[in-house]
């Protein structure tokens, strides 16, 4: 899970046109170096948001650079 406070600008903006702004985590689910897939988990359910195939909704930052 990834919290809200650590996504881009973009990604924020995105949730708040979706009425999504109050939720306090997203999960992102990867399927290559740079592919994500993002959504909400709801008990055994995951419900998609987005394709993030560049990996800008949310930077990562390598350690120890």
């Amino acid at each position: 899970s990834i919290e809200l406070s650590q996504l881009e600008k973009k990604a924020i903006q995105r949730l708040r046109i979706l009425k999504l702004d109050d939720i306090d985590s997203l999960f992102s689910l990867r399927f290559s170096g740079k592919e994500r897939l993002w959504g909400i988990r709801q008990g055994n359910i995951f419900r998609i948001l987005w394709w993030d195939p560049e990996h800008e909704v949310c930077l990562s930052h390598k350690k120890h650079t």
